[in-house]
């Protein structure tokens, strides 16, 4: 059941040029609390683009550097955006068929009670699917869709998390799987009770793959 997904390059870059064609100027530091990337990343994400002629650098007060698009830039950030938009695609319709194997495994485990952690499009394929088993969700949690309404379910912060019972918490979101893992640890959730179909990155240079 590994997928191996290699975008995230391509999507932390657009990442970044998205976040400087809606900020007059940002630094590294700006940059790497936005997207919850360490500093590293970010400056080496920001000279690939700035060697492709997409971004400029210009000083500014406090010995700082600031990051803007230039018309390259924007024209970048366009063609990501329909590259990543295709590939989506193809990842949202096998996404549904690795959860379909998932959940039955877990079934087959004897896990009861499961958490989705992130309430995107990813996550409706994987409640679609859930319903094929007897697997019980008993809570949709994410940081940026709190008080949202899933399927019927009102999605909660990721501290409701605390006190639950469950019988692991999978992760259902592709663009910020990274971060919601993070943050799930954070929390004291241990590895052997968070499940992914897709890789995740722990470090900047290693991905660790979460599977049953």
């Amino acid at each position: 059941m590994n997928i191996k997904y290699s975008y995230t390059e391509p999507y932390k870059s657009l990442q970044i040029l998205d976040e400087l064609s809606n900020n007059e100027s940002l630094t590294q530091r700006d940059l790497s609390k936005r997207m919850g990337i360490a500093l590293g990343l970010v400056n080496a994400y920001l000279k690939n683009l700035i060697a492709k002629g997409c971004i400029t650098v210009k000083n500014i007060p406090s010995k700082r550097y600031a990051y803007y698009l230039t018309p390259k830039g924007f024209a970048e950030k366009s063609r990501l955006a329909y590259d990543l938009l295709q590939d989506y695609t193809r990842i949202y319709r096998e996404a549904k068929n690795n959860y379909h194997k998932l959940f039955f495994e877990l079934e087959r485990a004897g896990t009861k009670r499961i958490v989705f952690a992130g309430a995107d499009e990813v996550a409706e394929f994987a409640y679609i699917t859930l319903q094929e088993t007897s697997l019980e969700l008993v809570a949709v949690l994410d940081m940026e869709n709190s008080e949202k309404n899933f399927f019927g379910m009102n999605v909660q912060p990721f501290s409701a998390l605390n006190g639950m019972a469950y019988g692991c918490v999978m992760i259902t979101t592709y663009l910020r799987k990274d971060i919601v893992y993070r943050e799930l640890t954070s929390i004291g959730v241990s590895n052997k009770d968070i499940r992914s179909i897709f890789p995740i990155i722990v470090h900047e240079r290693s991905q660790k793959e979460l599977f049953l």
